[in-house]
């Protein structure tokens, strides 16, 4: 009797400690990002103090003169992100859609593990593959015909280059393909059959995917500092070589000497923070109006 008493009394308090131990990590999760932005911000305290808000809003980045603005990285890191949800976005939803209708098993199998490899090849070998394949891929077959096609349109304008903003999307668009692919693919497969037509045309569910994959492509170094050719400026055409704030703090961080030059560097890293956080902030809004106007 005694026993049955104290195995209902254990059963009881078992609940109570999952609970305080989801408690617990639900709050650690935002505890950790706010410590990690508070130590960004002590380390890059020198650079605000020295640019301010202009730090945002300048080109200007000599190590030399202790110059800095992050201006062309912020610019290069939204235009390669947005061209590489632009291409991966329609190919991913296409793929979803196939590995979840019913029919050619074979294909969905072969497709469906096609994707999932890609998502297991590490950063730095996409970035070999992209500067040796399809960089000159890229330059014969795309951006010297457009350039010389279309190029009184501004952004396609030449001389193009191997290592450039439009290189480093593809290379990026590939490399966010299975993770969009994949959440998408597990979205559709939740929908009921009888509401799957009406939730796709709400594009239920395919936003989240792709918010998932556009902080892949915001965050991506390696491969990206391989094939955007490292040049901290904005530049007219999406053939021409630019630079990301990932790629600048990865590249110039171990050589950064001084006090104000680390500490740009690290303001950078805050940056990109930001830009993500408004990313999410967004579609988080988005999303929430969304579902306000259809209830």
């Amino acid at each position: 009797m005694i026993g049955a008493i104290r195995l209902r009394a254990g059963m009881r308090r078992s609940p109570d400690r999952f609970r305080l131990l989801s408690a617990g990590v639900s709050v650690g999760a935002p505890a950790v990002l706010i410590a990690i932005v508070v130590v960004l911000y002590q380390e890059a305290a020198p650079a605000i103090a020295s640019f301010g808000a202009r730090f945002l809003v300048t080109s200007s980045w000599n190590p030399v003169t202790v110059n800095f603005g992050a201006l062309p990285f912020i610019y290069g890191t939204v235009v390669t992100s947005a061209i590489a949800i632009a291409i991966a976005l329609p190919v991913g939803i296409a793929v979803a859609m196939v590995l979840n209708e019913p029919g050619a098993a074979g294909l969905r199998e072969a497709v469906g593990t096609g994707i999932e490899l890609l998502a297991a090849i590490p950063s730095v070998v996409y970035g070999i593959w992209a500067l040796y394949v399809l960089a000159p891929f890229l330059y014969v077959h795309v951006e010297a015909p457009l350039s010389a096609r279309l190029g009184f349109m501004g952004f396609l304008s030449g001389p193009p280059r191997q290592t450039s903003l439009f290189t480093a999307s593809v290379v990026l668009a590939v490399m966010i393909l299975p993770t969009l692919s994949a959440v998408s693919r597990d979205v559709v497969r939740a929908v009921p059959k009888g509401l799957r037509e009406s939730s796709i045309a709400l594009g239920a569910g395919i936003f989240g995917a792709t918010v998932l994959a556009l902080g892949r492509a915001l965050g991506e170094t390696i491969a990206v500092t391989m094939v955007i050719g490292n040049r901290p400026e904005i530049p007219a055409s999406i053939f021409s070589p630019g630079y990301t704030l990932a790629s600048v703090i990865a590249n110039e961080f171990t050589e950064a000497t001084g006090q104000i030059y680390p500490a740009a560097l690290v303001e950078l890293g805050l940056v990109l923070i930001l830009v993500t956080f408004t990313v999410n902030i967004a579609a988080l809004l988005l999303v929430r109006r969304t579902a306000a106007r259809s209830t």
